[in-house]
């Protein structure tokens, strides 16, 4: 499908008849972290289904909502369930979330996600503030017809992972229990979890982490020009690191782990936002 501005900004304009103010930050969670999305106060909760032009998130553990609200005195919108290609999305589709956000107002986007860890010195519980990622592919969410309103045809990506939020990142992380590193996120398309084989290639390539979603979020909110942040929680090692299979369960008990102190992470980052000039 050849998408359109008219398109995206029908959504936009289906949630501005509903919600009665400009969202400052718009958060995008990841696999089993939805709990986050229970500490906005004052939500106001739009289901996707409801939203025209929108997806449909199935993947067990997303809700498949958009909420509005407060948090740490900010306004934002959180999407509690998130889009990945392995559900049958093609990458084009997967700007939508994102360019809703632009249509809204929002100044800076958080990512957030699970994921396994490459790198041996990271132990399940910890957290990535991304940097930068890999991704082979060979294809774009910013395929085909480019949308001028949104951005240019060609963009620089080399500044996608904004510094400024990156150094307030690891500001907030400054006496807290969590462990937190900076690394390269190395993104597969899933749904099987990674062979050992590739594990090992991509380590050589200089990936930190490894997981199926976020790319294609961060990608086309460098193309609107938004301001990112991203946090990848350790929900496992990676294929081959520990001489065991890879589960969903393992993913989701990790994350239930460090839920609470994750969500209080987040909220002091967006506490602290107006420190960061973007």
């Amino acid at each position: 499908m050849e998408y359109s501005y008219a398109f995206f900004q029908r959504s936009a304009d289906y949630v501005k008849n509903i919600v009665p103010y400009v969202p400052e930050i718009a958060i995008v969670l990841g696999s089993a972290l939805g709990g986050f999305a229970d500490t906005i106060e004052d939500p106001i909760v739009i289901d996707y289904a409801d939203i025209p032009n929108f997806l449909l998130s199935t993947v067990e553990n997303h809700a498949g909502k958009l909420i509005f609200g407060t948090v740490a005195g900010k306004k934002v919108v959180c999407m509690s369930g998130r889009f990945h290609t392995y559900e049958g999305y093609d990458f084009e589709q997967l700007v939508i979330p994102v360019r809703l956000f632009k249509l809204l107002g929002v100044r800076a986007v958080i990512l957030t996600n699970a994921a396994g860890a490459v790198n041996t010195s990271y132990r399940p519980g910890d957290i990535m503030i991304v940097s930068d990622h890999i991704k082979l592919t060979g294809d774009s969410p910013l395929r085909g017809k480019n949308i001028d309103e949104f951005g240019p045809r060609f963009f620089d990506v080399t500044y996608m992972y904004t510094p400024a939020l990156r150094a307030l990142a690891h500001s907030c992380a400054k006496g807290s229990d969590l462990n937190v590193h900076e690394g390269v996120y190395y993104f597969f398309t899933g749904p099987q979890y990674e062979t050992p084989a590739e594990i090992r290639a991509v380590r050589l390539l200089g990936a930190d982490a490894v997981g199926m979603s976020t790319v294609t979020e961060a990608l086309t909110a460098a193309h609107c020009g938004l301001p990112l942040l991203c946090l990848s929680v350790m929900t496992n090692m990676a294929a081959g690191v520990l001489d065991r299979s890879l589960t969903s369960e393992e993913v989701v008990e990790t994350a239930k782990t460090i839920s609470t102190r994750f969500q209080n992470y987040v909220t002091e980052i967006i506490r602290r936002m107006d420190e960061v000039e973007l």
